[in-house]
């Protein structure tokens, strides 16, 4: 199986994956950033964008994904930026083949497992799967029935894309994704320590790295550094793109 991925740029390769429910376009911003020094891989995990679905879904699974495209492409290692969901899957990756990981950047997630956060969102987009979809206020109106907010809707809705008949559908894998959700999506990565350079992002007003976390990414990833962007939350290189994508690149840069 072969990931949708899109290239930009010439130089040492830099990986960007998405979060849960997203797709390369979410990191596009920093991609254009990264672009004029390095070869940008932007890549939709599996069930995501435009990637192939399965019904298998795991850290595992995804990370191996991206391992193979690496070798598809013949590149050897690359740096790592993975938000959510991505940084999850750029752990494992880092935990199990760290050969392949020069430096890691992850972006408002931990080396743990979660209590269900996206439950919510997850069943709306598997109901709205199920309803012919003839225009984006059909979509827009079911997602305010489950209490999505309009922020939250339009990220969500950037999955949709026309079908053969002229109506919306998901590009998601949405069952594939309801289905591994709880066991296979919300575990810890595992695997071995990884002493490469890590800089690990929170955002200020995110719940996702909490105090009680910090031991667990510095034990696992010894060469790691916590840095808090204030003033943003969860999608933290969505609410400060500009000063997100200059702490990055100066991270790479010092790693180069």
């Amino acid at each position: 199986m072969q990931l949708n991925y899109t290239e930009q740029g010439t130089g040492e390769p830099v990986f960007l994956i998405h979060g849960l429910l997203g797709s390369l376009t979410n990191l596009g911003n920093l991609a254009r950033a990264l672009a004029p020094n390095y070869r940008v891989i932007s890549v939709d995990l599996r069930n995501h964008g435009d990637s192939p679905h399965l019904q298998e879904m795991s850290l595992p699974s995804m990370a191996l994904d991206i391992a193979d495209l690496m070798d598809d492409l013949s590149i050897a290692s690359g740096h790592f930026v993975g938000h959510s969901l991505g940084g999850k899957v750029a752990m494992q990756l880092a935990m199990s083949d760290s050969v392949k990981v020069d430096s890691l950047v992850v972006a408002d997630i931990a080396p743990v497992k979660y209590k269900e956060k996206n439950t919510n969102e997850i069943n709306a987009l598997y109901n709205l799967s199920k309803v012919i979809i003839k225009d984006r206020k059909t979509a827009d109106t079911l997602l305010a029935d489950y209490g999505i907010a309009s922020s939250v809707s339009g990220f969500l809705l950037k999955n949709l894309r026309r079908n053969s008949d002229g109506n919306f559908e998901l590009k998601l894998n949405i069952t594939a994704i309801k289905e591994c959700y709880k066991n296979h999506l919300l575990v810890a990565p595992k695997g071995e320590n990884f002493a490469g350079p890590c800089l690990f992002f929170k955002g200020e007003n995110s719940s996702y790295i909490e105090p009680h976390h910090i031991p667990m990414i510095q034990s696992l990833f010894t060469q790691s550094a916590l840095h808090t962007v204030k003033d943003a939350g969860h999608w933290l290189h969505a609410d400060k793109p500009d000063y997100f994508n200059q702490l990055v690149l100066q991270f790479i840069n010092e790693i180069s």
